[in-house]
């Protein structure tokens, strides 16, 4: 969603860069002659900022809807809680399974150095991230919309035996008894 996002403004600007070195190249070979130069100049960079002005802050509110920053005043003690410690070089967990389509809220400390702690899908993307810090607890709220083996990677160098600072953790579909 970002990332098309993303993309549209890039191209945007892409095209206002490209119709900013059209004009120049075209208009380089004229000299500015008399009194009222000035003048077209001005109204031209006048003209050049609203129009930036109207095509932009639409863009920039509109990218504000979408930040993926969990608002500040979320309660939500419905939360599963799965506090996750940092050792070189593992991982613990103290729920290894967890329901998938609830707010699940990882408790991430270090018992030792600095790590990372990022959640992987079964094809290696990134689903979210944070710092493992001795002393500091970060609380991490992630909703698992999609069942399956997620890897939990450390993605700090923490020593020699970083690469194989890894567990997994299990999303499954919760089972109602009737």
């Amino acid at each position: 969603m970002l990332q098309n996002l993303a993309w549209a403004v890039s191209l945007i600007l892409i095209a206002i860069l490209a119709g900013v070195f059209v004009r120049v190249i075209r208009t380089s070979h004229l000299t500015d002659a008399g009194p009222d130069a000035g003048k077209s100049s001005a109204r031209w960079r006048s003209r050049i900022f609203w129009t930036l002005a109207v095509l932009f802050v639409p863009v920039i509110a509109y990218s504000f809807t979408y930040l993926p920053y969990v608002p500040a005043n979320d309660a939500g003690n419905d939360a599963i809680l799965v506090e996750a410690t940092g050792y070189q070089w593992r991982w613990e967990l103290s729920r290894e399974t967890i329901p998938v389509n609830r707010v699940i809220e990882f408790r991430v400390t270090s018992a030792d150095v600095n790590h990372g702690f990022g959640i992987y899908d079964d094809k290696l993307r990134l689903h979210t991230q944070t710092q493992a810090m001795p002393g500091v607890t970060n609380r991490l709220r992630h909703t698992f919309n999609v069942p399956g083996t997620y890897k939990i990677l450390c993605m700090e160098y923490c020593g020699m035996v970083h690469h194989n600072m890894m567990t997994e953790i299990q999303v499954v579909a919760e089972q109602h008894d009737d």
